[in-house]
């Protein structure tokens, strides 16, 4: 499915940007602006991580720091909300005529002799390649959820992801993680009418949680209206019931309805596993200044590149790098174009 009826994959591109979220959409953008071929390629929709947020969620950060290409967020609210911020970057794509193909995934990026090919497979599996010389790298990593590695991870009653409370009214609740994900779906379960139990490796709450949500949580903690064990982990999901190991060794089994492992993500590169990457000790690619990554031509934007970092890089940052990776994208093919007259 494209979004614009302008072609960009035929023949060689200039750039092939791999994911259509609010980093990707800037790249596309900076591309458009410079004058550069380009596709962006997505294997859901469009901005996929944020539909897949919370249903009722609202941003840390306000309005301006989400915005991409100049153009304001309006909402109605100090901070946007998962809402605001969905309809935003479909009318951004939609205003700027981006050149988007959703539900494409790239499944292997290859060198070749003018750049780089993409294998890609649409939704209803047909194969198809994209010619680029440039690539951008804007995947994040929220569709990648943290495994636990236990028996019972993927039942039916097993989430990685939180929407709502409504179908949770009376159940009990297991919630798994001790961040900012975690303390939203355990205040808002406790809200909907849910009987929540947070289990917890870490002695305490994370530092990281919004500062308007801790104190909230902590005090439902404290007065016993949600429970929480810490410095404890789940060893098995069963359909009734849960299996947690205390710090002493001793375990004791948890009644529960449905499980929200909420444990964080990761980035999921392995598309580019053929060109053999080069990273960090904290598992950080080893990135430019310009986010250019080892190999030449291969651009990294947004938390894609920092699994060791992934709470230190968001919208706010990576819209930044989108920018910086394009311009220098620009400077090289005109340096290019130059050598070549």
């Amino acid at each position: 499915m494209t979004i614009s009826s302008e072609s960009a994959t035929s023949g060689l591109i200039d750039v092939a940007i791999i994911g259509a979220g609010p980093v990707g959409l800037a790249a596309a953008i900076s591309c458009k602006r410079a004058g550069l071929s380009y596709v962006v390629l997505d294997k859901g929709c469009v901005v996929n991580a944020i539909f897949d947020y919370p249903t009722y969620m609202t941003f840390f950060t306000t309005a301006p720091e989400l915005e991409i290409g100049g153009h304001p967020m309006v909402t109605g609210h100090d901070k946007p909300d998962r809402k605001d911020a969905l309809m935003y970057y479909r009318l951004v794509a939609q205003r700027e005529a981006l050149s988007i193909r959703q539900y494409t995934e790239v499944t292997r990026v290859h060198a070749a002799p003018a750049g780089f090919t993409l294998e890609v497979e649409a939704k209803d599996g047909q194969m198809d390649t994209v010619e680029a010389r440039r690539v951008v790298v804007a995947t994040g990593y929220y569709d990648n959820p943290h495994a636990l590695g236990i028996p019972g991870e993927d039942a039916e009653n097993v989430s990685h992801y939180y929407t709502e409370a409504h179908p949770f009214w009376q159940l009990d609740v297991t919630v798994i993680g001790a961040g900012n994900s975690a303390a939203d779906a355990a205040l808002d379960l406790w809200r909907g009418g849910a009987n929540v139990t947070m289990v917890v490796r870490a002695p305490e709450l994370k530092s990281t949680i919004k500062y308007w949500v801790r104190p909230d949580l902590e005090n439902r903690i404290k007065a016993g209206s949600i429970k929480a064990h810490f410095e404890s982990r789940l060893l098995e999901i069963h359909p009734e019931h849960v299996l947690v190991e205390c710090a002493d060794g001793s375990t004791f089994e948890l009644p529960t309805d449905f499980t929200f492992a909420l444990t964080g993500y990761r980035p999921k590169l392995n598309f580019l596993e053929d060109l053999n990457l080069a990273t960090l000790p904290d598992e950080c690619l080893r990135l430019s200044s310009t986010h250019e990554s080892s190999v030449p031509g291969l651009f990294v934007a947004g938390s894609a590149g920092y699994a060791g970092r992934t709470n230190q890089v968001f919208i706010e940052n990576g819209r930044i790098h989108a920018e910086e990776a394009v311009a220098e994208i620009a400077r090289q093919l005109q340096e290019r174009e130059a050598a070549l007259v």
